[in-house]
C-alpha cells in the first residue's frame, strides 16, 4: 500500500486547500495563511468542531480560524482571563479565595472571599491589575493535561480547591484536564488561549464589594466597553447568590450530592416556594400603588418565563382583590406590509415599530378611562388585525397586564402617564454555578429552554433553534437589555435544579445537530455543558411552575 505523508486541508478563511505534513499544527496553518488577519487568531473549528492552536492535523479537515469576535473565541479569552486573575490572586493573597460570580455592567463580578476587600478595596484591586498585566507581559503558556479523574481530585486537593473535587466525583468521568499557568493548576470546562500574552486588551475595576473583570468589546476587540451600572440586576444576583449559599447548594458539585443523596425534592420545594414568595411581594408593591397603578407592564429576553410569570401574578392579584385584565401585545402587531425590514431585507418582527404602538396606546387609555374597546386579534398566518366583536371593559378594581419583550420601551407607553406604570422585569438569572471559576451564563440557561419547547411544541429541531439564537440575542441587546433598569421590580424565573431536569429533554435533541452542520461545535458545548449536571426527575415539579411553560404538564392554558 502506498505511504502517504501529506494531508489535504481546507481553510475556510482563505478558500485554499493545501497539502501538509502528518502532525502539522493549527498554528503552523496560522502562520502560512492567515498573516492578515485584523485580529489575534485565538482558535479554530476543525470539522465544525473547537480546537485549540496546538492541535495536531493527521487527516484531511475543513477549518475555520476564528479571533475575539467569534463566540467561543470570547470565551476562551474569557476563560484565559480568568486563569490569570486566578494566579494573580494567588501571588498576591495565597489565603483568599477568588470567585468569578456573573455578568453585570458590562463585565464579570469577582470577589475574593475571606475579606481582604475590607482592609483596602481600590488598593487590592490595583495590585490585582498590575500582577495580572505582568503575567501577560511574560507571555506564559497554558499547559493543559488530560489525568486520571483520581488524580486530578488529587491535584486540586493540595491547591485546596474543594468546589472542584466535588464537581469531579459526581461527573464521574474517566479522564478530566487540569490546566496549568507557571506553578498553579485550574480547571475550565472549555478550551484557553495558547499564552498569557494573547490576553492585552482588559480591566479590573472596583465594583460594589468587590471588583469587575472587563472583557473587549465583542465587536471591536481593541476597545473596551463602558461600564453600565445595574444596580437593580446586581442587587438580584446577590440575593439569589447569598440563598443558595444558604442552603447549601452555590455548585453544581453540592446539588449533584443532594440529587444523589436523595435531598433534591427539598430543593424543589424550596426554590418554587421562594419563587412564590417573591410573586406575593410584588403584588404587594403593585398594591401598595393601588390608587395610581392601572397597568403593569412585564418584559424580559426569550424564554425568560415571562406568560407564566404573568399568569401566576395575575392569581396572586386577584388574592388581594384585584380583577386583572390581561393585553397581549401580539395582537396589536401593525399589518404584514407596514412591517420594518432589517438589514437583510427581511421583515423584523424584533424592532418596537413592528407595533401599532398609537393603538395600544389608545386602547390602554380608553380602558383606563372606563371606556370599552374592541379588542384587536392579529393573524401571523395573514399578516393582518382582525376585530371579532371581543370587546372588554376594566371592572372595578381592574387592572391591565402587559406582556411582551418591548413592555419596558417607554415608546410602548408613550401616552399612558408614568404614576399608571408598574413596570416589572423577567429573566432567568441562574443562581447557580458549576465551580467558583466557572460561571454558568443566563444565556445558555434560556437557551435550552426555548430549544425543548420549540421542539415541544413549534416542531423546531435544535439546529434551527440554534440557528435563530444569533439573532434572537442581537434583539435583545437592542430592545431589552437598555431598559431593564427601568423596571419597578425584577423577577429571577431560574429554579435551582432546573437545568437537572433541563438536561433529560435537551441532551436527545442536541445529539441530532448533524457534524456537517456550523452550529454543530455549539451543540457539542451545550451537551459538555449538561454532562457536569446529574438528571433530576421532574415529578415533584409542581403544574403551575414557571418551568412547566417549557416541558408539558402545566395547568396553565398558552394557546
Amino acid at each position: 500500500m502506498q505511504h502517504i505523508d501529506k494531508i489535504k486541508i481546507y481553510c475556510e478563511n482563505t478558500k485554499v486547500e493545501k497539502s501538509y505534513p502528518f502532525g502539522t499544527t493549527l498554528q503552523d496553518i496560522v502562520d502560512e495563511q492567515i498573516k492578515d488577519n485584523k485580529y489575534p487568531i485565538l482558535g479554530a473549528m476543525v470539522n465544525n468542531s473547537l480546537k485549540e492552536l496546538n492541535y495536531l492535523v493527521y487527516k484531511p479537515k475543513s477549518i475555520y480560524f476564528i479571533d475575539y469576535r467569534h463566540p467561543d473565541g470570547r470565551r476562551m479569552y474569557l476563560r484565559s482571563l480568568s486563569m490569570v486573575l486566578f494566579k494573580a490572586a494567588r501571588d498576591l493573597f495565597p489565603g483568599e479565595k477568588l470567585k468569578i460570580e456573573h455578568a453585570v455592567s458590562n463585565g464579570l463580578f469577582c470577589e475574593l472571599d475571606n475579606g481582604v476587600f475590607e482592609a483596602s478595596e481600590l488598593e487590592t484591586i490595583t495590585a490585582l491589575r498590575r500582577r495580572m498585566r505582568e503575567i501577560i507581559e511574560q507571555d506564559i503558556d497554558f499547559e493543559r493535561e488530560e489525568l486520571k479523574t483520581e488524580e486530578a481530585i488529587d491535584v486540586f486537593e493540595k491547591f485546596g480547591l474543594d468546589d472542584k473535587c466535588t464537581l469531579m466525583q459526581t461527573r464521574r468521568q474517566f479522564y478530566s484536564s487540569v490546566y496549568k499557568l507557571d506553578d498553579v493548576v485550574n480547571y475550565f470546562y472549555g478550551y484557553l488561549l495558547p499564552s498569557t500574552g494573547y490576553l492585552k486588551i482588559f480591566d479590573l475595576v472596583k465594583y460594589k464589594e468587590g471588583m469587575l473583570l472587563v472583557l473587549p468589546e465583542r465587536s471591536n476587540p481593541d476597545d473596551l466597553p463602558d461600564l453600565v451600572i445595574q444596580d437593580k440586576l446586581f442587587e438580584v444576583f446577590q440575593e439569589f447568590k447569598d440563598w443558595v449559599k444558604i442552603i447549601g447548594v452555590p455548585y453544581v458539585g453540592q446539588l449533584n450530592m443532594a440529587t444523589k443523596d436523595g435531598n433534591i425534592g427539598e430543593i424543589i420545594k424550596i426554590s418554587e416556594a421562594l419563587q412564590e414568595k417573591k410573586l406575593a411581594c410584588i403584588a404587594d408593591l403593585i398594591n401598595e400603588r393601588k390608587e395610581d397603578v392601572k397597568v403593569v407592564f412585564i418584559s424580559g429576553p426569550s424564554s425568560s418565563g415571562k406568560t407564566t410569570f404573568a399568569k401566576r401574578l395575575s392569581i396572586q392579584l386577584k388574592v388581594i382583590g384585584f380583577r386583572p385584565l390581561v393585553l397581549s401585545m401580539d395582537n396589536y402587531f401593525v399589518d404584514r406590509e407596514q412591517t420594518p425590514r432589517d438589514g437583510k431585507g427581511e421583515y423584523d418582527f424584533e424592532s418596537p415599530k413592528a407595533l401599532d404602538i398609537e393603538l395600544f396606546n389608545d386602547n390602554v387609555i380608553d380602558l383606563i378611562n372606563g371606556k370599552e374597546i374592541n379588542l384587536p386579534k392579529f393573524s401571523f398566518t395573514h399578516g393582518r388585525k382582525t376585530y371579532n366583536g371581543d370587546y372588554i371593559k376594566m371592572e372595578g378594581n381592574g387592572i391591565i397586564i402587559v406582556e411582551g419583550i418591548h413592555a419596558l420601551n417607554p415608546i410602548i407607553s408613550e401616552k399612558i402617564p408614568s404614576n399608571r406604570k408598574f413596570k416589572v422585569y423577567v429573566s432567568a438569572l441562574t443562581p447557580l454555578n458549576i465551580d467558583s471559576n466557572n460561571r454558568i451564563s443566563s444565556a445558555d440557561n434560556r437557551l435550552i429552554r426555548r430549544m425543548i419547547r420549540d421542539n415541544l411544541y413549534r416542531g423546531y429541531s435544535a439546529l434551527e433553534t440554534l440557528q435563530r439564537w444569533h439573532s434572537v440575542r442581537q434583539g435583545e441587546d437592542i430592545h431589552i437589555f437598555p431598559y431593564q433598569e427601568e423596571a419597578d421590580a425584577m423577577f429571577n424565573t431560574a429554579l435551582l435544579f432546573e437545568l437537572g431536569v433541563l438536561k433529560a429533554w435537551a441532551e436527545p435533541i442536541l445529539r441530532e445537530v448533524p457534524p456537517v452542520a456550523h452550529e454543530y461545535a455549539e451543540a457539542r458545548r451545550l451537551l459538555k455543558f449538561l454532562s457536569y449536571i446529574m438528571p433530576i426527575p421532574e415529578e415533584e415539579i409542581p403544574q403551575n411552575s414557571i418551568l412547566r411553560e417549557f416541558l408539558d404538564g402545566s395547568s396553565f392554558d398558552y394557546s
